[in-house]
């Protein structure tokens, strides 16, 4: 797990390579992603879009923007947590993400960016 607090919102990554998803013969590598958003801060904060960076071990780099994480934008008061999964396809066995979250304090409107830690992404069978 990789973890990462920028201005009191803490990000917690968890990657995990789907081989049930995937077919290496074909370069086809689904990874899955586990992300826990906390406010840690005293403000009521508002993810408002996401920008990741995913690159794979070809040097290829993807970049995606959106609203929000899996179609909301979340609020998050003071001590809350909003857990959400995804995936990311890769044509190689090893690729790496980061990025960044787009948040808002709804006191005063003022957005900032979040840094979402980098992790990599790397299918089981290349550890061994």
């Amino acid at each position: 797990m990789e973890v990462l607090i920028t201005q009191g919102i803490k990000i917690s990554v968890t990657p995990k390579y789907e081989p049930q998803h995937s077919n290496p013969l074909d370069h086809k590598y689904l990874f899955s992603y586990h992300i826990v958003i906390e406010n840690l801060s005293e403000y009521t904060v508002q993810l408002l879009k996401r920008h990741w960076l995913i690159r794979d071990a070809h040097g290829e780099l993807k970049e995606v923007q959106g609203d929000g994480v899996i179609g909301k934008q979340p609020i998050l008061h003071p001590g809350q947590i909003h857990e959400y999964s995804s995936w990311c396809p890769l044509t190689t066995a090893i690729g790496r993400m980061q990025g960044s979250y787009l948040m808002k304090r709804l006191s005063d409107e003022g957005t900032f960016d979040v840094q979402i830690p980098a992790f990599e992404l790397v299918a089981a069978f290349k550890y061994n």
